[in-house]
């Protein structure tokens, strides 16, 4: 290991317990490095860190650029790469940091697919209640959709994060922040049909577990299980357009701000730290406002 690769690991290991990011997150950030130092040691010829300068780092993203990257992606690398050496001067592993003067691409800002009422309502009759994994399937898709949580934030749910009782859930989001959401009659009632016999008919002799979704042998669900079942009931309601992991999310929020709710509140269920980042909803609803007038007014 050269010792381009040791300080890679070392800023990994940092954030890692400096700053409790996802594993998601981690790998994006060292998935990032590795290309960056790849080309200082392979493109450059380079060494030591001391000599790395800003027309060093503007290469290294034109080349991205040359492999058909997104101005998100490079924005993306320029994130890890000037925290990175922010790192290595706190460190005084390197004497200077070439990305004081970098700046940041500007990003056309996509709005996020989202799902109307009517899709919704079919994706949710999509599960086959007659089955445990149906009725399962019926309560991650209700829970989902009815507070707006990530998926990674869903399969990590265990038996007493869900207060049936109160009406809520608990969960554990970015850095291990915890945040309440309340739940509405429909989620609650999936929720209970689950716990109610078809989690225990999932369970059956298999070891007991605290995980509150789990699959047919018995074991907690994990993001790819559930990414897969929830394209499955997309593609049996007829859903045509692209599906992310973060549609249902992305539903939720816009529906409650499309039927007047409060930014700051939708903020807090959605767990963002900057309400700069829940902005992007009224956005949306902006955006379907008009094309409803376009569609249906007679002068538009």
């Amino acid at each position: 290991m050269n010792e381009f690769q040791y300080a890679v690991e070392d800023y990994i290991h940092f954030i890692q317990v400096e700053r409790q990011l996802s594993v998601n997150t981690l790998a994006s950030y060292r998935r990032d490095l590795e290309s960056y130092v790849h080309f200082l040691k392979e493109a450059e010829g380079m060494s030591d860190f001391s000599v790395v300068e800003r027309t060093t780092i503007l290469r290294h993203l034109e080349q991205l650029r040359a492999q058909g990257k997104t101005s998100r992606t490079i924005a993306r690398h320029i994130s890890s790469i000037r925290s990175f050496h922010q790192f290595l001067l706190r460190e005084k592993r390197a004497e200077t940091d070439p990305t004081v003067h970098l700046e940041m691409p500007t990003i056309e800002q996509k709005l996020p697919n989202i799902l109307s009422i009517q899709e919704i309502e079919a994706l949710l009759t999509a599960p086959n209640k007659s089955k445990p994994q149906g009725i399962r399937d019926l309560a991650m898709l209700e829970l989902l959709y009815g507070s707006g949580m990530r998926i990674s934030e869903l399969i990590a749910l265990d038996l007493a994060d869900i207060h049936l009782t109160m009406g809520f859930v608990r969960v554990f989001g970015k850095g291990g922040k915890e945040r309440i959401i309340p739940l509405g009659k429909s989620a609650l009632s999936a929720i209970n049909a689950y716990l109610n016999g078809a989690r225990s008919q999932l369970q059956g002799k298999y070891p007991k577990t605290d995980a509150f979704f789990i699959n047919q042998r018995g074991k907690r669900l994990t993001r790819q299980g559930c990414w897969k079942l929830m394209k499955e009931h997309a593609l049996k309601a007829g859903i045509q357009h692209e599906l992310t992991p973060h549609t249902l999310r992305h539903s939720f929020a816009t529906h409650l701000v499309e039927n007047g709710a409060d930014l700051r509140a939708v903020q807090e269920m959605l767990g963002h730290a900057d309400i700069s980042t829940t902005q992007i909803y009224t956005h949306i609803s902006k955006t379907r406002l008009s094309e409803v007038y376009k569609q249906f007014h007679p002068r538009a």
